[in-house]
């Protein structure tokens, strides 16, 4: 499925790599990467709270399913301070990550002028690392 040309979301995240945990077993390979950043976007503008994290969880058989989840901080189109929280999944085979990968992201927020927006299933993302992090963008999917 398609997805319309501008992002609504566009965040920009900066991993802690110092504070990555790492475990490796039998069953494969979890790794925790905490991270904070910016975002900008028609909707929203304000930071990523710095106690995000991407957990990466690599199985036996080389698929990786990347669960990231985060709070922002900022204020809405309107104006008024508010929070979107989001839960964004991928997965990779093979242990590859395409560039760019795709997620499927969920929102929650306490804006009242974005909640009956954002609180659909009908967003796509799409992370790519660029010189000042890694930028993952939200894209409402177009009508088939």
């Amino acid at each position: 499925m398609k997805h319309k040309e501008e992002p609504i979301l566009d965040v920009c995240v900066q991993t802690d790599p110092a504070g990555t945990i790492t475990l490796s077993g039998e069953l494969g390979t979890v790794k925790m990467i905490p991270f904070k950043g910016t975002v900008q976007g028609p909707l929203f503008s304000g930071i990523v709270e710095p106690c995000g994290v991407d957990t990466q969880i690599t199985n036996q058989n080389d698929v990786r399913h990347m669960s990231a989840r985060y709070m922002l901080t900022g204020r809405d189109r309107t104006g008024a301070p508010c929070h979107i929280y989001i839960e964004n999944n991928g997965w990779f085979t093979d242990g590859a990550r395409p560039i760019p990968f795709r997620t499927v992201p969920t929102f929650f927020t306490d804006s009242p002028a974005l909640a009956p927006y954002l609180h659909q299933n009908r967003f796509t993302g799409e992370g790519q690392r660029e010189a000042d992090g890694l930028h993952i963008r939200f894209y409402e999917l177009s009508e088939r």
